[in-house]
Protein backbone atom coordinates (compact mmCIF):
# COMPACT_ATOMS: atom_id res chain seq x y z
CA UNK A 1 0.00 0.00 0.00
CA UNK A 2 0.81 3.45 -1.05
CA UNK A 3 -0.82 6.45 0.43
CA UNK A 4 -0.67 10.39 0.98
CA UNK A 5 -2.74 12.13 3.15
CA UNK A 6 -4.93 11.71 5.30
CA UNK A 7 -3.18 8.51 6.22
CA UNK A 8 0.43 9.34 5.54
CA UNK A 9 2.44 11.13 3.13
CA UNK A 10 2.67 9.88 -0.30
CA UNK A 11 5.64 8.04 -1.19
CA UNK A 12 7.69 11.06 -2.81
CA UNK A 13 11.41 10.96 -4.67
CA UNK A 14 13.69 10.98 -1.97
CA UNK A 15 16.08 13.79 -3.59
CA UNK A 16 13.30 15.81 -2.35
CA UNK A 17 13.10 14.75 0.44
CA UNK A 18 13.34 17.72 3.56
CA UNK A 19 9.95 17.06 5.87
CA UNK A 20 8.16 13.99 7.29
CA UNK A 21 4.72 13.76 8.25
CA UNK A 22 3.98 12.56 11.66
CA UNK A 23 3.15 9.28 12.50
CA UNK A 24 -0.47 7.78 11.52
CA UNK A 25 -2.46 4.79 11.18
CA UNK A 26 -5.81 3.04 11.16
CA UNK A 27 -6.55 2.39 14.40
CA UNK A 28 -9.55 -0.14 14.47
CA UNK A 29 -10.27 -1.60 17.30
CA UNK A 30 -11.70 -5.54 17.01
CA UNK A 31 -13.30 -7.32 20.19
CA UNK A 32 -15.44 -10.28 18.71
CA UNK A 33 -15.14 -13.53 18.95
CA UNK A 34 -15.02 -15.79 15.98
CA UNK A 35 -15.71 -19.27 14.56
CA UNK A 36 -13.62 -22.81 15.42
CA UNK A 37 -12.73 -24.94 17.94
CA UNK A 38 -15.50 -27.11 18.85
CA UNK A 39 -18.01 -24.05 18.12
CA UNK A 40 -17.76 -20.61 17.69
CA UNK A 41 -17.73 -19.55 21.04
CA UNK A 42 -14.62 -21.83 21.77
CA UNK A 43 -12.86 -19.89 19.11
CA UNK A 44 -9.88 -16.94 20.36
CA UNK A 45 -9.51 -16.03 16.87
CA UNK A 46 -5.55 -16.27 15.00
CA UNK A 47 -4.02 -14.74 17.82
CA UNK A 48 -2.39 -12.11 15.74
CA UNK A 49 -0.83 -9.72 17.50
CA UNK A 50 -2.80 -6.40 16.10
CA UNK A 51 -5.93 -8.25 15.59
CA UNK A 52 -6.21 -11.26 17.78
CA UNK A 53 -9.81 -11.58 17.35
CA UNK A 54 -9.63 -11.22 13.31
CA UNK A 55 -10.72 -14.48 11.31
CA UNK A 56 -10.29 -18.17 12.68
CA UNK A 57 -7.50 -21.25 12.87
CA UNK A 58 -10.44 -23.66 13.20
CA UNK A 59 -10.80 -24.42 9.43
CA UNK A 60 -9.02 -23.60 6.30
CA UNK A 61 -10.61 -21.71 3.08
CA UNK A 62 -9.84 -23.64 -0.18
CA UNK A 63 -12.25 -21.00 -2.56
CA UNK A 64 -14.39 -18.88 -2.95
CA UNK A 65 -17.02 -18.33 -5.36
CA UNK A 66 -18.56 -14.87 -5.26
CA UNK A 67 -21.62 -14.33 -7.95
CA UNK A 68 -22.47 -10.45 -7.17
CA UNK A 69 -25.09 -8.09 -9.20
CA UNK A 70 -25.03 -4.94 -8.88
CA UNK A 71 -27.34 -2.35 -9.29
CA UNK A 72 -27.38 1.14 -10.90
CA UNK A 73 -28.83 3.02 -6.43
CA UNK A 74 -25.53 1.28 -5.46
CA UNK A 75 -26.96 -2.04 -3.85
CA UNK A 76 -25.92 -5.84 -4.40
CA UNK A 77 -27.69 -9.46 -4.68
CA UNK A 78 -25.45 -12.16 -3.89
CA UNK A 79 -23.80 -15.24 -3.35
CA UNK A 80 -20.65 -16.39 -2.25
CA UNK A 81 -19.65 -20.37 -1.98
CA UNK A 82 -17.05 -21.37 0.60
CA UNK A 83 -14.97 -24.39 0.14
CA UNK A 84 -12.71 -25.30 3.38
CA UNK A 85 -11.22 -28.04 5.23
CA UNK A 86 -12.45 -28.31 8.95
CA UNK A 87 -8.93 -28.87 11.11
CA UNK A 88 -11.39 -30.09 13.52
CA UNK A 89 -15.30 -31.88 14.00
CA UNK A 90 -17.20 -28.31 14.32
CA UNK A 91 -20.57 -27.72 15.77
CA UNK A 92 -20.69 -23.82 14.76
CA UNK A 93 -18.17 -21.94 12.97
CA UNK A 94 -17.69 -18.10 12.02
CA UNK A 95 -17.46 -16.08 8.90
CA UNK A 96 -16.41 -12.43 8.99
CA UNK A 97 -19.13 -10.72 7.48
CA UNK A 98 -21.04 -6.96 8.45
CA UNK A 99 -23.71 -5.04 7.64
CA UNK A 100 -25.41 -7.16 4.90
CA UNK A 101 -29.11 -9.35 5.15
CA UNK A 102 -28.02 -12.40 4.96
CA UNK A 103 -30.88 -14.69 2.97
CA UNK A 104 -29.76 -17.91 3.16
CA UNK A 105 -27.26 -20.29 4.25
CA UNK A 106 -26.78 -23.84 3.74
CA UNK A 107 -23.72 -26.42 4.94
CA UNK A 108 -23.25 -29.39 2.27
CA UNK A 109 -26.50 -28.43 0.93
CA UNK A 110 -28.29 -28.05 4.30
CA UNK A 111 -29.82 -25.86 5.62
CA UNK A 112 -28.33 -24.14 8.61
CA UNK A 113 -28.85 -21.55 11.76
CA UNK A 114 -27.22 -17.77 11.70
CA UNK A 115 -26.90 -15.59 14.46
CA UNK A 116 -24.67 -12.23 14.20
CA UNK A 117 -22.61 -10.69 16.29
CA UNK A 118 -20.61 -7.52 15.52
CA UNK A 119 -18.59 -8.57 12.66
CA UNK A 120 -19.35 -11.88 12.73
CA UNK A 121 -21.93 -14.69 11.02
CA UNK A 122 -22.06 -17.75 13.06
CA UNK A 123 -23.21 -20.84 11.37
CA UNK A 124 -24.73 -23.74 13.14
CA UNK A 125 -25.27 -26.91 10.55
CA UNK A 126 -27.25 -29.67 11.41
CA UNK A 127 -24.69 -31.26 12.02
CA UNK A 128 -21.23 -30.92 12.82
CA UNK A 129 -18.75 -30.40 9.95
CA UNK A 130 -15.17 -32.20 9.75
CA UNK A 131 -13.05 -32.15 6.95
CA UNK A 132 -13.90 -30.57 3.93
CA UNK A 133 -17.19 -28.78 3.79
CA UNK A 134 -19.24 -26.41 1.49
CA UNK A 135 -20.85 -23.33 3.54
CA UNK A 136 -23.39 -21.08 1.01
CA UNK A 137 -24.19 -17.28 1.86
CA UNK A 138 -27.17 -15.14 0.26
CA UNK A 139 -27.54 -12.04 1.05
CA UNK A 140 -28.45 -8.81 -0.32
CA UNK A 141 -27.87 -5.12 0.74
CA UNK A 142 -26.05 -1.72 0.43
CA UNK A 143 -22.48 -2.50 1.77
CA UNK A 144 -21.45 0.34 4.18
CA UNK A 145 -17.58 1.75 3.99
CA UNK A 146 -15.66 1.35 6.95
CA UNK A 147 -14.27 4.61 8.44
CA UNK A 148 -11.10 4.16 10.50
CA UNK A 149 -10.67 6.74 12.98
CA UNK A 150 -7.93 8.86 11.16
CA UNK A 151 -10.91 9.87 8.70
CA UNK A 152 -9.54 7.40 5.70
CA UNK A 153 -12.04 5.06 3.96
CA UNK A 154 -11.30 0.94 3.37
CA UNK A 155 -13.95 -2.24 2.15
CA UNK A 156 -16.43 -0.72 0.02
CA UNK A 157 -16.04 2.50 -1.14
CA UNK A 158 -18.66 3.88 -3.74
CA UNK A 159 -17.48 6.42 -6.31
CA UNK A 160 -19.09 8.65 -9.10
CA UNK A 161 -20.40 6.46 -11.46
CA UNK A 162 -19.88 2.93 -9.46
CA UNK A 163 -17.68 1.18 -6.73
CA UNK A 164 -13.79 0.43 -5.69
CA UNK A 165 -12.97 -2.01 -3.53
CA UNK A 166 -9.92 -1.52 -1.44
CA UNK A 167 -9.62 -3.75 2.04
CA UNK A 168 -6.51 -3.82 3.71
CA UNK A 169 -6.46 -4.64 6.43
CA UNK A 170 -9.84 -5.96 7.29
CA UNK A 171 -12.41 -4.35 4.83
CA UNK A 172 -12.87 -7.47 2.86
CA UNK A 173 -16.14 -8.72 5.24
CA UNK A 174 -17.98 -5.58 4.19
CA UNK A 175 -18.51 -7.12 0.74
CA UNK A 176 -18.68 -10.97 1.00
CA UNK A 177 -18.20 -13.33 4.15
CA UNK A 178 -15.11 -14.63 5.01
CA UNK A 179 -11.99 -15.84 6.65
CA UNK A 180 -10.74 -12.14 7.17
CA UNK A 181 -6.95 -13.03 8.29
CA UNK A 182 -3.72 -12.73 6.13
CA UNK A 183 -2.84 -16.77 7.08
CA UNK A 184 -5.54 -18.09 5.36
CA UNK A 185 -5.21 -18.10 1.33
CA UNK A 186 -7.24 -19.45 -1.19
CA UNK A 187 -8.65 -19.56 -4.92
CA UNK A 188 -11.22 -17.32 -6.06
CA UNK A 189 -13.78 -17.24 -8.98
CA UNK A 190 -15.87 -13.87 -9.07
CA UNK A 191 -18.71 -12.86 -11.27
CA UNK A 192 -19.62 -9.56 -11.15
CA UNK A 193 -23.21 -8.86 -12.90
CA UNK A 194 -23.30 -5.06 -13.77
CA UNK A 195 -25.47 -2.38 -16.18
CA UNK A 196 -24.47 -2.59 -19.78
CA UNK A 197 -22.82 1.10 -19.81
CA UNK A 198 -20.14 0.05 -16.96
CA UNK A 199 -17.37 -2.29 -16.75
CA UNK A 200 -16.21 -4.73 -13.90
CA UNK A 201 -12.37 -4.98 -12.61
CA UNK A 202 -11.57 -7.75 -10.28
CA UNK A 203 -8.35 -10.14 -9.83
CA UNK A 204 -6.96 -12.71 -12.15
CA UNK A 205 -8.05 -13.68 -15.41
CA UNK A 206 -11.13 -12.58 -17.54
CA UNK A 207 -12.46 -15.73 -17.98
CA UNK A 208 -15.75 -14.25 -20.00
CA UNK A 209 -17.56 -11.43 -20.70
CA UNK A 210 -21.61 -12.67 -21.09
CA UNK A 211 -25.06 -10.76 -21.78
CA UNK A 212 -27.88 -10.98 -19.96
CA UNK A 213 -31.34 -9.75 -18.61
CA UNK A 214 -29.96 -8.07 -15.88
CA UNK A 215 -26.60 -6.83 -17.69
CA UNK A 216 -22.89 -8.06 -18.05
CA UNK A 217 -21.80 -10.65 -16.31
CA UNK A 218 -18.13 -10.53 -16.20
CA UNK A 219 -16.60 -13.73 -15.17
CA UNK A 220 -12.79 -13.49 -13.31
CA UNK A 221 -10.54 -16.46 -12.21
CA UNK A 222 -7.98 -16.28 -9.84
CA UNK A 223 -5.72 -19.51 -9.77
CA UNK A 224 -3.24 -17.85 -7.48
CA UNK A 225 -3.92 -18.24 -3.58
CA UNK A 226 -4.81 -14.73 -2.28
CA UNK A 227 -5.92 -13.66 0.96
CA UNK A 228 -9.48 -11.88 1.13
CA UNK A 229 -8.00 -8.17 1.61
CA UNK A 230 -6.31 -8.23 -1.79
CA UNK A 231 -9.71 -9.47 -3.38
CA UNK A 232 -10.54 -6.46 -5.41
CA UNK A 233 -13.64 -5.30 -7.84
CA UNK A 234 -14.03 -1.58 -9.45
CA UNK A 235 -17.04 -1.06 -10.74
CA UNK A 236 -17.71 1.69 -12.84
CA UNK A 237 -17.23 3.58 -16.90
CA UNK A 238 -13.97 2.82 -17.55
CA UNK A 239 -11.76 2.60 -20.94
CA UNK A 240 -10.49 -1.19 -20.93
CA UNK A 241 -6.92 -1.92 -22.47
CA UNK A 242 -6.21 -5.44 -22.86
CA UNK A 243 -3.03 -6.13 -23.77
CA UNK A 244 -0.09 -8.65 -22.83
CA UNK A 245 3.65 -9.01 -22.41
CA UNK A 246 6.56 -11.64 -22.25
CA UNK A 247 7.76 -12.12 -19.47
CA UNK A 248 11.68 -13.27 -18.83
CA UNK A 249 11.14 -16.91 -18.44
CA UNK A 250 9.27 -16.69 -21.46
CA UNK A 251 5.36 -17.05 -20.29
CA UNK A 252 3.21 -14.99 -21.74
CA UNK A 253 1.44 -12.41 -19.09
CA UNK A 254 -2.25 -10.93 -19.96
CA UNK A 255 -2.91 -7.42 -18.96
CA UNK A 256 -5.94 -5.37 -18.27
CA UNK A 257 -5.96 -2.10 -17.19
CA UNK A 258 -9.26 0.00 -16.67
CA UNK A 259 -8.84 3.37 -16.72
CA UNK A 260 -11.45 6.17 -15.58
CA UNK A 261 -11.77 8.49 -18.95
CA UNK A 262 -11.35 11.55 -17.37
CA UNK A 263 -7.49 10.60 -16.63
CA UNK A 264 -7.03 10.29 -20.72
CA UNK A 265 -5.50 6.45 -22.04
CA UNK A 266 -2.49 7.04 -19.53
CA UNK A 267 0.02 5.51 -22.36
CA UNK A 268 3.15 6.47 -20.58
CA UNK A 269 1.96 4.50 -17.09
CA UNK A 270 0.89 1.34 -18.78
CA UNK A 271 4.14 1.44 -20.27
CA UNK A 272 5.74 1.91 -16.41
CA UNK A 273 3.94 -0.68 -15.45
CA UNK A 274 5.50 -3.36 -17.75
CA UNK A 275 8.86 -1.54 -16.89
CA UNK A 276 8.23 -1.90 -13.15
CA UNK A 277 7.73 -5.69 -13.90
CA UNK A 278 10.71 -6.03 -15.51
CA UNK A 279 13.06 -4.74 -13.00
CA UNK A 280 10.84 -6.49 -10.22
CA UNK A 281 11.71 -9.87 -12.31
CA UNK A 282 15.61 -8.98 -12.19
CA UNK A 283 15.13 -8.34 -8.17
CA UNK A 284 12.99 -10.67 -6.97
CA UNK A 285 12.90 -13.96 -9.94
CA UNK A 286 9.61 -14.87 -11.75
CA UNK A 287 6.51 -12.82 -12.00
CA UNK A 288 4.30 -14.80 -9.81
CA UNK A 289 0.65 -13.69 -10.46
CA UNK A 290 -1.57 -14.84 -13.37
CA UNK A 291 -1.87 -11.34 -14.97
CA UNK A 292 -1.18 -7.62 -14.59
CA UNK A 293 -3.11 -4.17 -14.96
CA UNK A 294 -3.90 -0.93 -13.24
CA UNK A 295 -7.38 0.26 -11.76
CA UNK A 296 -7.09 3.80 -12.16
CA UNK A 297 -9.94 5.62 -10.66
CA UNK A 298 -11.32 8.61 -8.28
CA UNK A 299 -11.86 7.01 -5.34
CA UNK A 300 -11.38 9.78 -3.09
CA UNK A 301 -9.03 7.67 -0.14
CA UNK A 302 -5.73 9.02 -1.01
CA UNK A 303 -4.07 5.93 -0.81
CA UNK A 304 -3.11 2.95 -3.70
CA UNK A 305 -3.51 -0.79 -2.79
CA UNK A 306 -1.60 -3.64 -4.14
CA UNK A 307 -4.77 -5.61 -5.03
CA UNK A 308 -3.97 -8.60 -6.29
CA UNK A 309 -2.78 -8.76 -10.57
CA UNK A 310 -3.92 -5.27 -10.78
CA UNK A 311 -3.23 -2.15 -8.25
CA UNK A 312 -5.65 0.19 -7.31
CA UNK A 313 -4.69 4.09 -7.37
CA UNK A 314 -6.85 6.88 -6.61
CA UNK A 315 -5.85 9.49 -9.11
CA UNK A 316 -2.72 9.51 -11.73
CA UNK A 317 -0.04 7.53 -9.93
CA UNK A 318 3.40 8.60 -10.53
CA UNK A 319 6.31 6.03 -11.66
CA UNK A 320 7.50 5.22 -7.43
CA UNK A 321 4.20 4.48 -6.60
CA UNK A 322 3.80 1.90 -9.19
CA UNK A 323 7.13 0.53 -8.87
CA UNK A 324 6.15 0.30 -4.71
CA UNK A 325 2.77 -1.41 -5.75
CA UNK A 326 4.00 -3.76 -8.24
CA UNK A 327 6.73 -4.85 -5.83
CA UNK A 328 4.03 -5.97 -3.69
CA UNK A 329 3.37 -8.68 -6.37
CA UNK A 330 5.97 -10.70 -5.35
CA UNK A 331 6.26 -9.35 -1.57
CA UNK A 332 2.84 -9.09 0.31
CA UNK A 333 1.05 -10.79 -2.45
CA UNK A 334 2.83 -13.99 -3.35
CA UNK A 335 4.49 -14.14 -0.52
CA UNK A 336 2.27 -12.71 2.57
CA UNK A 337 1.80 -12.38 5.94
CA UNK A 338 1.43 -14.77 9.01
CA UNK A 339 0.88 -11.89 11.41
CA UNK A 340 -0.10 -8.17 11.07
CA UNK A 341 3.05 -7.56 13.21
CA UNK A 342 4.83 -8.59 10.72
CA UNK A 343 4.06 -6.03 7.98
CA UNK A 344 7.53 -4.02 7.82
CA UNK A 345 8.70 -6.91 5.23
CA UNK A 346 6.30 -5.98 2.88
CA UNK A 347 6.48 -2.51 3.00
CA UNK A 348 9.71 -2.18 3.63
CA UNK A 349 10.66 -4.40 0.60
CA UNK A 350 8.47 -2.32 -1.37
CA UNK A 351 10.13 1.07 -0.30
CA UNK A 352 13.49 -0.14 -1.26
CA UNK A 353 12.43 -1.15 -4.69
CA UNK A 354 11.58 2.24 -5.28
CA UNK A 355 15.18 3.15 -3.89
CA UNK A 356 15.98 0.61 -6.59
CA UNK A 357 13.77 2.28 -9.02
CA UNK A 358 15.36 5.81 -8.40
CA UNK A 359 19.18 4.20 -8.66
CA UNK A 360 18.14 2.50 -12.32
CA UNK A 361 17.06 5.55 -13.35
CA UNK A 362 20.28 7.88 -12.46
CA UNK A 363 19.19 9.16 -9.13
CA UNK A 364 20.18 8.55 -6.06
CA UNK A 365 22.25 5.40 -4.88
CA UNK A 366 20.88 2.79 -2.64
CA UNK A 367 23.29 3.76 -0.32
CA UNK A 368 22.64 7.47 -0.40
CA UNK A 369 18.68 6.71 -0.14
CA UNK A 370 19.48 5.74 2.83
CA UNK A 371 21.20 8.13 4.19
CA UNK A 372 18.94 10.58 3.20
CA UNK A 373 15.99 8.52 4.79
CA UNK A 374 18.17 8.31 7.88
CA UNK A 375 18.89 11.86 8.13
CA UNK A 376 15.43 13.14 7.36
CA UNK A 377 14.25 12.07 10.96
CA UNK A 378 15.91 13.63 13.96
CA UNK A 379 17.52 11.68 16.82
CA UNK A 380 14.91 12.57 19.15
CA UNK A 381 11.69 12.20 16.16
CA UNK A 382 9.07 9.92 17.25
CA UNK A 383 9.69 8.16 14.15
CA UNK A 384 12.38 6.14 15.98
CA UNK A 385 9.95 5.55 18.84
CA UNK A 386 8.08 2.76 16.95
CA UNK A 387 10.30 -0.19 15.71
CA UNK A 388 9.16 -1.82 12.55
CA UNK A 389 8.57 -5.23 14.08
CA UNK A 390 6.90 -4.14 16.93
CA UNK A 391 4.36 -1.60 16.45
CA UNK A 392 2.02 -2.54 19.39
CA UNK A 393 -1.32 -1.75 18.01
CA UNK A 394 -3.46 -1.36 15.30
CA UNK A 395 -3.50 2.15 15.00
CA UNK A 396 0.48 1.93 14.19
CA UNK A 397 0.13 -0.76 11.51
CA UNK A 398 0.32 1.98 8.50
CA UNK A 399 2.59 4.41 10.17
CA UNK A 400 5.86 6.06 8.61
CA UNK A 401 8.28 3.38 10.57
CA UNK A 402 6.48 0.54 8.66
CA UNK A 403 8.01 1.76 5.69
CA UNK A 404 11.05 3.70 6.25
CA UNK A 405 12.88 1.94 9.14
CA UNK A 406 11.54 -1.36 7.43
CA UNK A 407 13.60 0.03 4.04
CA UNK A 408 16.46 1.11 6.02
CA UNK A 409 16.73 -2.33 7.48
CA UNK A 410 17.02 -4.16 4.32
CA UNK A 411 19.64 -1.51 3.08
CA UNK A 412 21.60 -1.73 6.25
CA UNK A 413 21.78 -5.86 5.75
CA UNK A 414 22.54 -5.45 2.32
CA UNK A 415 25.42 -3.38 3.49
CA UNK A 416 26.07 -5.63 5.77
CA UNK A 417 26.18 -8.93 3.84
CA UNK A 418 27.08 -7.89 1.10
CA UNK A 419 25.17 -7.25 -2.42
CA UNK A 420 25.58 -10.71 -3.61
CA UNK A 421 23.83 -12.38 -0.38
CA UNK A 422 21.32 -9.80 -0.36
CA UNK A 423 20.27 -10.18 -4.15
CA UNK A 424 20.17 -13.98 -3.18
CA UNK A 425 18.05 -13.62 0.09
CA UNK A 426 15.68 -11.20 -2.08
CA UNK A 427 14.81 -13.55 -4.76
CA UNK A 428 14.78 -16.24 -2.18
CA UNK A 429 12.35 -14.83 -0.11
CA UNK A 430 9.18 -14.51 -2.63
CA UNK A 431 10.22 -17.56 -4.59
CA UNK A 432 10.18 -20.04 -1.76
CA UNK A 433 7.37 -18.92 0.10
CA UNK A 434 5.54 -18.30 -3.44
CA UNK A 435 1.98 -18.50 -2.68
CA UNK A 436 2.55 -19.18 0.94
CA UNK A 437 2.96 -16.55 4.64
CA UNK A 438 6.24 -16.49 6.15
CA UNK A 439 7.02 -14.52 9.48
CA UNK A 440 9.72 -11.83 10.40
CA UNK A 441 11.57 -15.25 12.35
CA UNK A 442 11.01 -17.09 9.11
CA UNK A 443 12.74 -13.95 6.87
CA UNK A 444 15.78 -13.79 9.72
CA UNK A 445 16.22 -17.48 9.60
CA UNK A 446 17.04 -16.91 5.83
CA UNK A 447 19.12 -14.47 5.89
CA UNK A 448 21.42 -16.15 8.44
CA UNK A 449 21.38 -19.44 6.52
CA UNK A 450 22.55 -17.36 3.16
CA UNK A 451 24.71 -15.15 5.06
CA UNK A 452 26.18 -17.48 7.09
CA UNK A 453 25.57 -14.61 9.48
CA UNK A 454 24.80 -14.38 13.12
CA UNK A 455 22.32 -11.74 12.76
CA UNK A 456 20.26 -11.66 16.11
CA UNK A 457 21.82 -8.23 17.27
CA UNK A 458 21.49 -6.61 14.55
CA UNK A 459 17.80 -7.34 13.81
CA UNK A 460 17.41 -6.90 17.11
CA UNK A 461 18.55 -3.23 17.01
CA UNK A 462 16.77 -2.62 13.53
CA UNK A 463 13.92 -4.42 14.02
CA UNK A 464 12.71 -4.42 17.91
CA UNK A 465 14.07 -1.70 19.65
CA UNK A 466 13.10 2.13 19.70
CA UNK A 467 15.94 4.96 18.71
CA UNK A 468 17.85 5.42 16.08
CA UNK A 469 20.64 2.67 15.36
CA UNK A 470 23.91 4.00 15.32
CA UNK A 471 25.31 3.55 11.73
CA UNK A 472 28.43 1.21 11.21
CA UNK A 473 31.68 3.53 10.62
Amino acid sequence: MAFSSPRTKLLVVLLAISAVIAVVAIAIIVSYRSGGGASAEDDRGTGDSLFPRIGTSAYDVKHYKIELTYADDGSIRASTTITARAKDPLDSFALDFVGLEVDDVTVDGDAAETSTAREKLTVTPDSSVEGDFEVVVDYHGTPKTYEDPDGSSEGWIPTDDGVTVMSQPIGAMSWFPNNNTPTDKATFDIELTVPDDLEAASNGVLAEKRPGEEGTTWVWDQPEPMVPYLAMISIGQYEVFESSMTLEDGRTLPIWSFIDPSFGPLEKKRALLEESIRLGERLYGPYPAASAGIVVEKVGVDYALETQDRAVYDGDPDDLTIMHETAHQWVGNSVGLEDWGDIWINEGFATHAEWSWIAEHDGASLEESFTETYEAYDEDDEFWKLPPADLGEAVNLFSDPTYYRGAMTLEELRQRIGNDDFAELRVAWPTGNEGRTATTKDFIALAEKISGDDLGAFFETWLYKPGRPALEE
